[in-house]
């Protein structure tokens, strides 16, 4: 069964790569622009039509607003463009949003910009699929019906494509993404030719309908409402921008340079088609209804509303199909590659959290390929249920969208100022204080129009959805305080004391397995000496250049008298190599017994259990089935084990003839209170 695991898995994702091999997994800006900005670049062929959706409300009469709403979303996008040009620059290491708010505004903050990117990361898979799945339901029924199974599906796809590695999906996506950008780009301009330049009248399938709307009603207030609420609706074509932040690492080198030069690529595209778009349902009279059975009046029996994408594309290129066809062909394919954006940004921020110790380590390890498996797989579970549970709707998802973007983007601008203003303290080159202080006026003006995209959103958006993601991002900071607190609880309780005394236990035979210093490897260093073994050696295993430089270094300084021995994995693992070197060391002496002890953490609650021991449980599940190979367990008991058990595993044990002497009052260390006669080693002392 393990060898058709292993083969089914290389089959699907391909031989593992060797870590030296991360290098050459960099990509060019050719190859990050659709990796990385796919998300944006694609929100053009959903966010216009959110726009003319919630406009139908005040009726087709409002729709003469939707360019003035596209002009100053437009604005928005060029602030935070600029903006973040900045942020790439001056920070590279793939922290993004996270890493500036925490340098800048403390922990806290920080923590709370990554509650924000992960629920906008999740959000961005859920709306992306769903989009994707109206888009190729407009000319394909089965998928019409069935949007939930065709998003799910699709998930799954994307996470498989992505568990490849970075660069080979990146290859892969490259493709759908240039060619959606020149069908759009190409739209545009011959429906600029022929309305402006050839003066013909090019009308939409809708244009034609009337809505039969409330908008009477809507006047003052509430009309400015309903345009606000257009604006912040449409500021959906923002989300994404941070990817390129958080994936820094990716880039070739000069790394900021070329996240700063995609940035600038991105945003010129996105505006571009996000105004081209508006344009054209303009001038082609396009009208979208939010409940197309009940406000449009004129349309035919059994009428369907198709996309916006798709309407423009017909109108456009009139009868011509395969242009038509092509236009909703790569919109439906690049909806679904847009969720890559999110698949790059999550499981890298994951693997940042995780490393600060706010998520289960698991998540900061890369994969046989070198992208963050655990991740990719967590995302794709978690969009799944979004997509199950909000049916694949758009216009329902995109409510709870946007707030989490927008937290990040106030966040790390004001962050950003505070940046520049430490680095003007201490600069004084002229020249360079000029470039700071550019630098700072621009981080200023994205953190004013993000600010008031921000207060538009919560107010417009809160009652219809928004309020969700604001929970979900405050139960993910309590969760992720909880974590840490969890391990730093951990790391004081078994910090190794220098000079602390260890009483040596019982005889034994060992290999110790060290993956660092600290109280558990001193126990299980004592408990092998004690066995007088012939030959006693600990053991590391080299995931880590920087980690396993850094034990050596204070193994040597410590001058402990067991050698350590490195044994090399250049695929990240820790089983394969354990077992291949006890397979050598049985060789050499077949008639010997070979021992390996483990320090393990014995810890009192059921979730602990998923924080820790899964390397030493997957380690002796393989060491069981070796011949003359014994596997000893050598336990660290955590306090929560202590209480959950009512038992001070550390406290003052009795020795033989304390009972007689009548010092222990008729109880044992132990607890059992029923063998007074017991002493600490099990003989009897009566």
């Amino acid at each position: 069964m393990s060898k058709f695991a292993t083969a089914t898995k290389r089959l699907l994702l391909g031989r593992p790569f060797r870590s030296d091999r991360l290098a050459h997994t960099r990509l060019p800006k050719r190859i990050a622009l659709p990796v990385f900005a796919s998300d944006p670049i694609s929100s053009v062929a959903y966010a216009p039509e959110e726009i003319l959706l919630v406009l139908s409300i005040a009726g087709a009469s409002a729709y003469v607003y939707s360019p003035w709403v596209g002009l100053v979303i437009a604005l928005v996008m060029a602030a935070v463009v600029a903006s973040y040009r900045q942020n790439v620059r001056a920070y590279t290491s793939g922290g993004g949003d996270y890493e500036v708010a925490t340098v800048n505004h403390g922990p806290n903050w920080g923590l709370g910009v990554a509650c924000a990117l992960l629920v906008d990361y999740v959000l961005t898979v859920a709306v992306s699929i769903s989009a994707a799945a109206a888009n190729i339901g407009s000319v394909v029924p089965f998928v019409a019906d069935h949007q939930v199974l065709f998003a799910v599906g699709a998930i799954v796809v994307l996470a498989a494509g992505n568990l490849r590695g970075v660069r080979e999906s990146g290859t892969a996506f490259a493709i759908p993404t240039y060619a959606f950008v020149v069908g759009i780009l190409a739209m545009i301009g011959w429906g600029f030719a022929r309305t402006v330049v050839m003066d013909e009248d090019v009308r939409a399938e809708s244009a034609g309908f009337e809505l039969s709307t409330e908008g009477h009603h809507l006047a003052g207030l509430a009309f400015v409402f309903v345009v606000l609420r257009a604006f912040s609706t449409g500021s959906a074509a923002l989300t994404g921008v941070e990817s390129i932040a958080n994936g820094v690492p990716a880039f070739r080198k000069p790394k900021g340079k070329n996240a700063a030069t995609t940035l600038l690529l991105m945003g010129v595209l996105a505006v571009t088609m996000f105004l081209g778009l508006l344009f054209l349902a303009n001038v082609t009279g396009v009208i979208m209804a939010e409940d197309p059975a009940n406000q449009l009046i004129g349309a035919p029996e059994g009428y369907e509303q198709k996309t916006l994408v798709a309407q423009l594309a017909g109108a456009v290129f009139g009868g011509f199909s395969p242009a038509v066809w092509y236009i909703i062909f790569f919109t439906g394919l690049i909806l679904v590659l847009a969720a890559n954006t999110a698949f790059n940004g999550f499981p890298v921020l994951a693997s940042i959290l995780a490393q600060d110790r706010f998520l289960p380590r698991q998540l900061h390890t890369r994969g046989d390929r070198l992208a963050f498996s655990n991740g990719i797989l967590f995302l794709a579970l978690l969009a799944i249920v979004l997509v199950a549970v909000f049916d694949a709707q758009v216009t329902d998802l995109i409510q709870l969208y946007i707030v989490g973007v927008f937290v990040s983007f106030v966040l790390s601008q004001s962050a950003m100022i505070r940046h520049w203003n430490r680095r003007l303290a201490v600069e004084t080159d002229e020249r360079a204080r000029q470039q700071m202080r550019r630098a700072q006026l621009i981080n200023s003006f994205g953190l004013a129009m993000t600010a008031a995209v921000l207060v538009i959103v919560l107010v417009t958006k809160f009652l219809e959805g928004a309020w969700i993601s604001i929970v979900a991002m405050a139960l993910i900071y309590v969760l992720m305080r909880g974590i840490r607190r969890h391990y730093d609880h951990v790391a004081e309780e078994i910090k190794e004391v220098e000079g602390e005394e260890v009483t040596l236990p019982a005889r034994n035979h060992a290999i110790v397995l060290v993956s660092q210093i600290h109280r558990p490897t001193l126990r299980a260093l004592a408990y092998a000496k004690a066995t007088k073994p012939d030959v006693l050696e600990a053991v590391t295993v080299n995931v880590d250049d920087g980690d396993t430089r850094r034990l050596t270094d204070d193994w040597n300084r410590r001058k402990f008298t067991v050698p350590l021995k490195v044994v090399e994995s250049p695929y990240r693992e820790i089983t394969r190599p354990v077992l291949d070197y006890v397979k050598r060391v049985r060789g050499d002496n077949p008639r010997n017994v070979v021992t390996i002890f483990i320090p393990e953490y014995v810890v009192g609650r059921w979730w602990e259990q998923v924080l820790h021991n899964q390397s030493a449980l997957r380690l002796k599940t393989r060491l069981l089935f070796q011949s003359r190979v014994m596997v000893t367990s050598v336990p660290w008991q955590l306090e929560s084990s202590k209480r959950a058990h009512g038992s001070d595993s550390d406290g003052p044990r009795p020795v033989a003839g304390d009972v007689r002497r009548g010092l222990t009052n008729g109880k044992t260390g132990g607890g059992d209170s029923g063998r007074t006669g017991s002493s600490a080693d099990g003989k009897d002392t009566r």
